[in-house]
């Protein structure tokens, strides 16, 4: 038996995992993708050149561009005028965040002071160089402010403490002046502002310094008061607390073992409790360890019972003397083993008693103890609070007392954080327009856009194509593929030129195609398909199998031919039934005009027998259409076409039913149900998705059981079937043909208008 080719064809169940599947999508979807720009490579390339040209053109066309920078060093650590470990008490330390610190520098870079300041230097409101212009009259002075400001551009060298102050200018001598004149002003400002900032802070300082010492003072005082008050010398209070909480640790554990000791006395005394008359030797075996007495007693019980069984055991009765004695003298070791249990009991109670006066007095010695450390702690707390704000007062003092001696002697020294640590030179080579790069970045835009509307323009094709179209877009199974019997148009010569189809030379009509060339590719598709039928229900086979599409022009009667004769090669008897009752074509291709057929049988005017003949194919018979009926529903819906059905199953294997178009007429829909299987024919490239799913539906709504999808007429040397899966539809001996006829394309083609039989 043939095995169902791997590409395209359903997996059996559990031969496969997700993973397979989320392979095959992903591969489908590169597979699509590169397709698809292969398909619209001239679009593709003319976006590219003409996007490159018009950069190139425009970046030709723009003024050349000079730039100078001024490298300058900040140190953010010198401006600080408390330093390091005064900021963080007084709230200032935001203000001097490294960070911020240097996007607050950047900024007054490019101020409105700075600039001002560089424009008067200069005199650049009435510079022609610099405004691009000879003006009548001086600019104002803010338009020559954003106008300096639009040229700079402040560049942080990453990882350091350095900046690149840059101007850019049509003229390279100008960039480089305004650039020094720029970081020289920008310095120089910074040095004011420290030097202002130093002299406040001394006196700011001095003032703090007055204030510090005074709360230290109170603070001192204050510590002192209470430790008098408290009688609390501060070498004794961890010593005290030390005892304190040994003698929370010795009441605890006391008391720990006190309770331990009372559970178990309570749960000996349950214990006790369980015994009864009832059943008197269950002492518990702790209670025989420790009283001998007791195991004795149990002893005695437990002998006596056991020789009152035995007496029984010897069949004497309960009124003789011997069981009674027995009795009595159970009777006595029971009391006994009762009274003793008891005893022990009362004994426990007695101990119970006492262990709980015992652990009254050692929780309340234990809650004495914790409040004693509870008042103490309190104390402590308020001890080290005092403490701890003298302590912080006393540095307070301290540093505000150093920083005011570094801030005195800053500003004697008169030091700048911020200097020039390269002058600018002038650029001998502009840094724009770059029309290496513009253009780089325009074809890499018109490739993408290129890409992008290729894409769009395959999208917006809505027909089937390919296997992964029938079953991710229709969610139906994909039985196989019916190549098409022609050359490819994309064959032609090295002109360019396609070629017109070439006539097939064949014999018989073209759609015996499978029959007459077993070797070719269409042959080899129609066994494929066969196989996959024969696969999908090994249980149930399809013996009764309707070939319908969407719409007319599919191919479903090539497709139905194909299989019949597939079927009748592997041996089974086969009959192929026209059910399309309005426009019929077996009987055409089958050389049976004018037979009887159908619509015969049904009225009575013939039989199977004589109405299904053999045709040239070996096991294949062929039931054309007969006269053609008035109403080809009502005929398909009847009890007699149900009966045709019924006898044609007895008679043969298999019958494969040709139907016209399910959208079109009903006649498709009715026949669905009286079948185990319908075939849904799509023309590749052609049938739309919408379609499709319309005929689908329509046989869905009759819970009609559809074996899967075909797809017909299939281009195999178009980019969507270029791979190997296919390789062998398309090989010498499998290769596709061209059919009879002017310019139509037979095997897998169009179902063509058709005569009634004569």
């Amino acid at each position: 038996m043939e095995q169902p080719d791997n590409a395209g064809h359903p997996a059996s169940p559990g031969s496969g995992g997700r993973g397979d599947s989320d392979e095959s999508s992903a591969l489908s979807g590169l597979l699509w993708f590169l397709r698809s720009l292969r398909k619209h490579w001239a679009l593709i390339v003319a976006l590219v050149v003409l996007c490159g040209a018009i950069s190139l053109a425009y970046s030709k066309s723009l003024p050349k561009v000079y730039e100078a920078g001024a490298l300058i060093e900040f140190d953010p650590d010198v401006i600080k005028p408390l330093g390091n470990k005064a900021d963080p008490m007084i709230g200032w330390s935001a203000i001097w965040d490294t960070q911020q610190y240097y996007e607050t520098q950047y900024k007054l870079m490019t101020s409105d002071r700075v600039l001002s300041n560089v424009i008067r230097d200069l005199s650049l409101q009435n510079d022609v160089d610099f405004l691009g212009y000879k003006p009548t009259q001086p600019v104002p002075m803010d338009d020559a402010v954003q106008m300096l400001r639009g040229r700079l551009t402040v560049d942080p060298v990453k990882g350091s403490r350095l900046v690149y102050l840059k101007v850019q200018d049509s003229h390279p001598a100008q960039a480089r002046r305004l650039a020094e004149a720029v970081a020289r002003a920008y310095i120089q400002q910074n040095l004011d502002k420290m030097l202002n900032a130093t002299s406040d802070t001394v006196t700011w300082l001095s003032g703090q310094l007055d204030h510090s010492k005074q709360e230290l003072e109170q603070t001192e005082y204050s510590l002192h008061e209470f430790k008098k008050q408290n009688d609390l010398p501060s070498s004794t209070l961890e010593d005290l607390s030390k005892m304190i909480r040994m003698e929370m640790q010795e009441y605890d554990s006391a008391l720990t073992r006190t309770r331990m000791r009372h559970g178990e006395l309570a749960a000996r005394h349950a214990e006790l409790a369980k015994i009864t008359a009832d059943n008197p030797d269950q002492v518990p075996a702790s209670e025989l360890l420790n009283n001998a007495f007791l195991g004795g007693l149990r002893t005695q019980y437990q002998n006596a019972v056991r020789e009152r069984a035995e007496l029984v055991a010897e069949g004497k009765g309960e009124n003789h003397p011997a069981v009674k004695k027995a009795d009595e003298k159970i009777a006595l070791a029971k009391n006994s083993l009762l009274a003793e249990v008891r005893n022990i009991q009362g004994a426990i109670a007695r101990d119970l008693a006492i262990i709980q006066r015992q652990e009254s007095g050692e929780a309340t010695l234990l809650e004495g103890a914790r409040k004693k450390a509870v008042e103490l702690n309190l104390k402590e707390l308020e001890f080290h609070r005092l403490d701890r704000v003298r302590a912080q007062s006393e540095k307070l003092y301290s540093v505000l007392l150093e920083q005011l001696k570094e801030a005195d002697l800053r500003r004697m020294m008169n030091t700048n954080n911020i200097r020039l640590v390269d002058i600018p030179v002038e650029p001998k080579t502009p840094i724009a327009p770059r029309v290496a790069v513009n253009v780089g970045v325009a074809v890499l835009a018109g490739l993408v856009l290129g890409m992008a509307l290729a894409l769009l323009r395959e999208q917006l094709d809505n027909s089937l194509k390919t296997p992964q179209d029938v079953e991710e877009k229709l969610g139906v199974t994909f039985l196989g593929l019916l190549p098409e019997i022609a050359e490819d148009e994309n064959d032609g010569p090295p002109n360019g030129k396609r070629r017109r189809p070439r006539r097939l030379e064949t014999k018989l009509a073209p759609e015996l195609l499978v029959h007459e060339r077993p070797t070719s590719g269409a042959a080899e598709a129609a066994r494929t398909l066969r196989t996959n039928l024969m696969f999908m229900n090994p249980d149930r086979p399809y013996r009764r199998i309707l070939v319908t599409s969407a719409a007319p022009s599919e191919g479903k009667t090539t497709v139905a031919v194909s299989v019949a004769v597939s079927l009748a090669q592997g041996g089974q008897r086969v009959c192929i039934v026209d059910c399309d009752l309005r426009r019929p074509r077996l009987h055409r291709i089958f050389d049976r005009a004018g037979d009887v057929g159908v619509m015969n049988v049904i009225m009575g005017e013939s039989t199977i027998a004589e109405a299904a003949k053999p045709t040239i194919v070996p096991n294949l018979y062929c039931l054309p259409c007969g006269p053609i009926p008035p109403n080809s529903a009502d005929v398909v819906a009847s009890e007699k076409f149900r009966k045709l059905l019924d006898d044609l199953s007895q008679h043969f294997d298999r019958i494969v039913l040709d139907s016209p178009p399910i959208v079109a007429v009903t006649d498709s829909a009715i026949v669905s149900t009286l079948t185990d299987g319908v075939i849904f024919v799509i023309r590749a490239f052609r049938t739309s998705q919408a379609l499709c799913r319309q005929g689908l539906r329509a046989l869905r709504d009759v819970d009609a059981p559809i074996a899967g999808a075909v797809l017909n007429a299939v281009n195999l040397n178009r980019h969507e079937y270029n791979y190997h899966h296919y390789y062998y539809y398309k090989r010498e001996g499998y290769a596709p043909l061209v059919g009879s006829g002017a310019g139509h394309t037979h095997a897998m083609d169009d179902e063509r208008p058709a005569s009634p039989p004569n």
